[in-house]
């Protein structure tokens, strides 16, 4: 299906913080003398963005569906490509809801820095200070740093399995997380605290309990209270601990299964229990209010700027699984484009959606995008997503 596309050049940052008049070109911002030349000054590439999206839909290999969101200070476009469902081929929602998987980890981590501003969290203290009973002696010197920056060293909690169709058996079991604590901290753990890096969820697991634990209220209620709320993110929330369905107009999502006559099948993955990521993944949200989020939070109006430097230091520690620099911060990763561009963000993969929000540090550029990938926990990135990422970054 043709992309449905427009393009919005204006001389302001997106979401009414500086607003401007839209008009179909604009030259980049000036800028004065003494200010830092922006890292992205050429507006967006519309026709790299529309190549990027173009032709998905039930037939296509890679996606059924597209929405992105690309803005900065030299202007924005806005897109959508394929279909809403591959039954009726009716054309994608372009402000549909989607599960945002892993993007969770930056609202978890954004309320811990919020509660470290207020001195109600020490990062250096160890987490078994807060949550004693819950972190085991074995674990005592893991600190909240650690557990945000994937360098504590605890092993995963159990699941299903890694297959598509051992996990698909499992879609509506519904996990509780201290369950999911009790049997990551029986295991040994992978290294010395601080020693490596290690992307695993259960320490967004621990951050959530720790959040309700100083909070005195749910992780969903605290989230909400100090970010939902206050930004008006109002098609963003958390499904109940039972909840399969994806509430409000959305695009669903498929997985691609092969056939043994070489054909595919496209299996509906939309509904699906999500209480197994909780804290590091469950979020349901659209492309708009992600947008939001991250241009409050990269312009310290969510997280104090002394605290939100957290979200931008790696820790210099090697990547336990290949052994490279490690890459992740607290509920971030840093990305360095092959022009050398330097990006943030973070990227989300629950089956059939692939979702991540990114910006450079300036806010001269940001993207957002949800792809209905047709293999969303495949290895490699999806082809799609890639090509947005380079389309939207390209100067």
């Amino acid at each position: 299906m043709k992309a449905r596309t427009r393009t919005l050049i204006a001389a302001a940052l997106v979401l009414g913080i500086a607003s401007g008049p839209v008009v179909a070109h604009a030259a980049p911002v000036p800028v004065s003398a003494g200010v830092a030349a922006p890292i992205v000054s050429t507006p967006p590439n519309a026709a790299a963005l529309e190549r990027a999206i173009a032709g998905l839909g039930a037939e296509h290999k890679d996606a059924t569906a597209a929405l992105v969101r690309v803005g900065g200070t030299s202007g924005s476009w806005r897109g959508s490509s394929g279909v809403a469902d591959v039954v009726t081929g009716r054309e994608a929602v372009d402000q549909g809801r989607f599960r945002a998987g892993s993007v969770t980890k930056a609202f978890t981590s954004a309320v811990v820095l919020q509660l470290a501003a207020e001195g109600r969290v020490d990062l250096d203290r160890p987490a078994q200070w807060y949550l004693p009973g819950t972190v085991p002696d074995a674990y005592g010197a893991v600190t909240v740093r650690q557990l945000l920056n994937y360098t504590s060293g605890i092993p995963a909690a159990d699941g299903p399995g890694e297959s598509f169709e051992a996990q698909w058996e499992h879609r509506f079991d519904v996990t509780d997380p201290h369950d999911q604590l009790a049997n990551a901290f029986a295991k040994k753990p992978e290294f010395a605290p601080g020693a490596a890096q290690h992307y695993l969820n259960i320490n967004y697991t621990v951050l959530g309990v720790l959040i309700e634990k100083v909070t005195g209220t749910t992780y969903e209620e605290a989230v909400a209270r100090r970010i939902l709320k206050p930004l008006g993110l109002r098609q963003t929330s958390f499904p109940a601990r039972t909840q399969t369905k994806i509430h409000g107009p959305h695009n669903r999502g498929y997985q691609a299964i092969p056939r043994p006559d070489g054909s595919r099948e496209l299996r509906d993955v939309t509904e699906w229990n999500s209480s197994d990521r909780w804290a590091a993944g469950d979020i349901i949200s659209t492309t708009a209010d992600l947008e939001r989020f991250t241009v409050a939070l990269f312009s310290g109006r969510i997280v104090p700027k002394a605290q939100l430097e957290e979200m931008f230091t790696v820790p210099l520690v090697k990547n336990f699984t290949n052994g490279k620099a490690a890459t992740l911060t607290a509920g971030l990763a840093k990305l360095v484009l092959p022009d050398g561009t330097v990006a943030w963000g973070k990227t989300g993969g629950r089956h059939g959606y692939n979702t991540a929000i990114g910006a450079t540090r300036d806010l001269s550029r940001t993207v957002v995008y949800s792809v209905n990938s047709t293999n969303a926990k495949g290895e490699d990135m999806n082809p799609v997503a890639l090509g947005i990422i380079m389309a939207a970054f390209a100067k």
